[in-house]
């Protein structure tokens, strides 16, 4: 039975119209870290959806039962939940929740823009790949976590201490089948990337960049490391994001 929903992580939604967002968080965290730039597009009169992706928010015992599979099938059903009542769809997300919006985007070609912040989108070095699993098959199940990057002062995430090691792998894989299909990726990109970034690095946005087919506009978040939304940015991000969202939604 999982455990409890942790104070702070509970999913986020908000009724619009006649657009909608869609906001993802990361891995190992939880909608705490996005919950400001979703209320950001709900003022802005969207109708957002912010869900809370399986296994995270309670315990790292739950997520080491899941997989990409559990997560992005939890954002393709937030997806067709939010389009079935909105007429277009912006989606916006954090490190994983970036890799997932960009999966959205290359199998949905109406949606109608994407907000990326620092996105986990370049696949790994394989001897890095090839680490993690030596790491599993020694019995290790997680590492230490990669939570609450963040360079403001008093600032902190409510994400797992740990990494769990088997779902990272999945992950690992779902960036490497991804960036074949990146190029499927035709809708505006709003791009925001912290050069202090100490989770993903920060030429995962390049590689972004260089491989959609839509224009790309890009911020870069000079005061803030990887959990931006939490951070100094955090106003540029909401304030760049809403205005993205309206402009990709116009008539």
């Amino acid at each position: 039975m999982p455990a409890p929903i942790m104070e702070g992580a509970e999913p986020f939604s908000a009724p619009g119209d006649p657009h909608g967002v869609l906001v993802v968080h990361g891995f190992t965290g939880n909608p705490g870290s996005m919950r400001s730039l979703a209320q950001a597009f709900a003022a802005a009169g969207f109708a957002v959806d912010l869900p809370l992706l399986p296994g995270h928010g309670t315990s790292i015992e739950d997520m080491l039962l899941t997989r990409w599979d559990d997560w992005s099938g939890a954002a393709e059903a937030a997806y067709q939940g939010l389009a079935a009542r909105c007429e277009r769809v912006v989606i916006a997300g954090l490190s994983m929740g970036g890799t997932l919006t960009c999966w959205l985007a290359a199998h949905h070609p109406e949606v109608a823009g994407i907000v990326c912040v620092n996105p986990a989108i370049e696949p790994p070095a394989e001897s890095f790949v090839e680490m993690i699993r030596q790491t599993a098959v020694a019995g290790i199940d997680r590492i230490p976590g990669i939570g609450s990057d963040i360079a403001m002062p008093g600032v902190s995430e409510n994400a797992y201490l740990g990494t769990p090691i088997e779902p990272l792998l999945s992950l690992l894989a779902a960036q490497a089948d991804l960036a074949d299909k990146l190029g499927d990726i035709r809708c505006p990109v709003l791009l925001l990337n912290s050069p202090q970034d100490h989770v993903v690095p920060p030429s995962s946005g390049d590689f972004l960049a260089e491989r959609v087919s839509g224009p790309v506009e890009r911020v870069t978040l000079a005061r803030s490391f990887h959990v931006a939304t939490m951070d100094f940015d955090k106003d540029e991000i909401e304030q760049r994001s809403v205005e993205f969202a309206k402009k990709v939604t116009a008539p």
